[in-house]
């Protein structure tokens, strides 16, 4: 079902849907695609709707030595005198967008929602670095978080959260670590928080055709932006469909998962369809649809404050509940 949209979103949405129009027109006319530097630049362009973050007792930038290349990250403690557990967040952006610095905001809103020291990750992205390259970083960091923290005390108790993309690759890392004993004997995710997540490349999901267009996100984007990411023209339906964690083996020792779906998203099934699969294995699960919103509503914060900050209430609430109820 096509969702309705909020009057909040109206009047920017008619405005993005013309600059969309025109920006294709121009494109066609020059025999020319979407182009990177373009979408990054629009994505970018949504950072004074996200609004200032809180205070942090401490922000540090700081990196993840790997063999082959650094990841940056940028930590954030809300409260350096206390032992507070971990989040580790991944941003949104169809996996070749997004930044620690467009996310700032929102890192610090997660760190005050959770009170944990949030870890947000500057994964690498496509094309320039296509699958697995962006996921192998966030592995990385699931494995080695602990040593990005020497100068600052924490709990064992670890938490992920991700958008968009970002739920892609929280839900990746679930789906791959599962069963790998050596990981789960050092690392054991408690909670993962999932916000209109991507966990579908074969976008077979009814809300794709539904949503696909005139809602911010639109199907032809998706679309592209798995092209980069598999560096692919032609998608391999194999190749993706292994990929996609909604496709993937469910167990009961998955993490407690809070999912947040959007009624206007492209997304919205795939999330829902997620949510009902954990259930279905034992799985302790929150689902919450917000259902006037878009895709990439909490990008949007100075239109709907209400919705972001009943958001991270939500957040709140899950990570202080008893942390397993499997």
């Amino acid at each position: 079902m096509r969702g309705i949209i909020s009057p909040k979103l109206v009047g920017f949405l008619d405005k993005s849907n013309k600059a969309m129009a025109d920006a294709k027109a121009k494109a066609k006319k020059n025999g020319q695609g979407f182009s990177v530097d373009l979408v990054r630049q629009g994505l970018d362009n949504l950072a004074p709707l996200i609004g200032a973050g809180p205070h942090m007792d401490i922000v540090k930038n700081s990196y993840l030595a790997t063999a082959s290349h650094n990841i940056p990250v940028r930590i954030y403690n809300p409260a350096a005198n206390d032992t507070l557990p971990v989040l580790l967040h991944f941003h949104g952006g169809g996996h070749m967008c997004g930044s620690i610095d467009l996310y700032d905001p929102i890192s610090r809103k997660l760190a005050i929602a959770a009170q944990a020291i949030v870890i947000c990750v500057d994964y690498r992205l496509a094309p320039e670095h296509p699958y697995p390259a962006g996921l192998d970083d966030c592995q990385q960091v699931l494995r080695h978080y602990q040593s990005l923290l020497f100068d600052m005390k924490h709990s064992d108790q670890l938490y992920i959260a991700g958008d968009s993309a970002g739920g892609a690759i929280c839900t990746s890392l679930v789906m791959n670590n599962q069963h790998n004993e050596l990981l789960n004997s050092s690392v054991k995710i408690a909670k993962q928080i999932l916000i209109y997540p991507s966990v579908d490349y074969t976008m077979s999901s009814a809300s794709i055709d539904e949503n696909g267009q005139g809602f911010l996100l639109e199907q032809d984007k998706i679309h592209w932006y798995f092209q980069q990411y598999f560096h692919a023209n032609s998608l391999d339906q194999a190749k993706i469909t292994k990929a996609s964690p909604l496709f993937g083996e469910f167990s009961a020792n998955m993490p407690s998962t809070l999912v947040i779906t959007a009624g206007c998203d492209p997304l919205r099934d795939e999330g829902i369809a997620y949510a009902k699969s954990l259930t279905e294995v034992g799985v302790a699960v929150e689902h919450h649809s917000f259902d006037g919103m878009t895709h990439a509503y909490m990008l949007l914060d100075e239109l709907v404050s209400e919705e972001c900050l009943a958001t991270y209430r939500l957040i709140n609430e899950f990570v202080k509940a008893d942390s397993d109820n499997k």
